[in-house]
């Protein structure tokens, strides 16, 4: 009997024990998560667009859309966009207040925006039905903004994968409009009204000679991925693509790991591409539907096309289409968008700082 109280002050100092350890074991946590947070990097550059009152109020059956544009002597644009893109408030807080490309836009088009992430209901132009993010997965839409311009016949007279900056966009409304010779591509437009002649004004040193590089490397092994750059001559944007991109660390970093061939899109000398065929890159890029310069056409080890990027992209979005191609991201995510905000949350774990909008 004399050993109870003992017992229970070897219980009490027990349990006091276990509740420093308890108490403990939760200030650590607390302290290292607060560690983390502090250690965390940055993610700046997001941005949301403010969309223009004129928008279309629709129903979002398309046909309907297009027949109502139609009677009123405009076309319909469905316009996807998501919350926080850079990009998207870019096209409507600077490309509007240039040059008149606010009216220009409003007066010919009827405009629906489309959340690539909304759950509502939309009826498509063959009558299918598709919530808005289905409908985004159902036509790749990888990049936003994208925009789907339809003529009055319900066909796409153009598709906008990703920004154009003004100069581009305002072509990209004219020709969207139906001024340009019939049968003629965006490409050829574009070319048609830039300066023609002379060599590329770049390059670089880990370029590859294109003869050796593309061709049928589906039959040669060990190849790496690749990534074919389509230039132009006389071209500022191909430039800046040069001598910020191209020479940015952690581009050259990716770049290591991949070949890179340089292309004039004019060029009409004939070239064996990687599955086999002989095109010249002039009717390679009429293929490829390009709207942009410099345009990335990316393939893996074994020849096969797995990316386009045919609009304007800072570096971060830049650097991320080029690490999906190398880590093989679309195999495991295919939507592009998820994996690059996954991307930036991974290098902000590791306290790396992430500005999307940084050039």
């Amino acid at each position: 009997m004399k050993t109870k109280p003992m017992m229970t002050l070897v219980c009490l100092v027990s349990f006091f024990a276990l509740s420093m350890q308890t108490v403990f074991a939760q200030s650590t946590g607390e302290a290292a998560e607060i560690v983390a947070e502090a250690t965390k990097g940055k993610y700046e550059g997001a941005a949301n667009a403010t969309h223009p009152a004129w928008f279309k109020e629709s129903f979002l059956d398309f046909g309907e859309d297009i027949a109502e544009a139609s009677e009123a002597g405009k076309r319909l644009v469905l316009y996807f966009w998501q919350p926080g893109c850079p990009y998207c408030n870019r096209l409507w807080e600077h490309n509007m207040a240039v040059d008149g490309i606010d009216e220009s836009f409003k007066s010919r088009f009827d405009v629906v925006a489309i959340n690539m992430w909304g759950d509502q209901e939309v009826v498509t132009v063959g009558g299918k039905q598709f919530t808005e993010k289905q409908l985004a997965r159902a036509l790749d839409v990888d990049f936003t903004p994208t925009l789907l311009f339809y003529d009055e016949n319900r066909k796409t007279a153009l598709r906008l994968n990703g920004y154009l900056p003004p100069e581009r966009f305002k072509l990209a409304l004219d020709y969207a409009a139906g001024d340009h010779p019939v049968g003629q591509s965006f490409n050829a437009y574009v070319l048609a009204k830039s300066v023609a002649g002379g060599k590329l004004a770049r390059s670089e040193d880990f370029f590859k000679p294109a003869a050796e590089t593309l061709t049928d490397r589906n039959k040669v092994p060990g190849n790496r991925p690749l990534a074919v750059i389509f230039e132009t001559t006389a071209c500022s944007s191909c430039e800046n693509f040069h001598d910020v991109t191209l020479k940015h660390r952690d581009t050259r970093a990716l770049l290591a790991s991949m070949d890179v061939v340089q292309l004039d899109a004019r060029s009409e000398q004939p070239i064996t591409l990687p599955d086999g065929q002989t095109l010249t890159p002039a009717k390679w890029a009429e293929k490829l539907k390009l709207s942009y310069y410099p345009s990335l056409v990316f393939f893996n080890e074994a020849g096969e096309q797995v990316m386009l990027m045919n609009a304007y992209f800072r570096n971060f979005h830049t650097q991320s289409v080029f690490a999906y191609v190398l880590e093989k991201g679309y195999l495991q995510e295919p939507s592009f968008q998820r994996y690059i905000s996954a991307r930036g949350e991974k290098l902000n774990e590791q306290g790396i700082d992430v500005d999307i909008w940084e050039e």
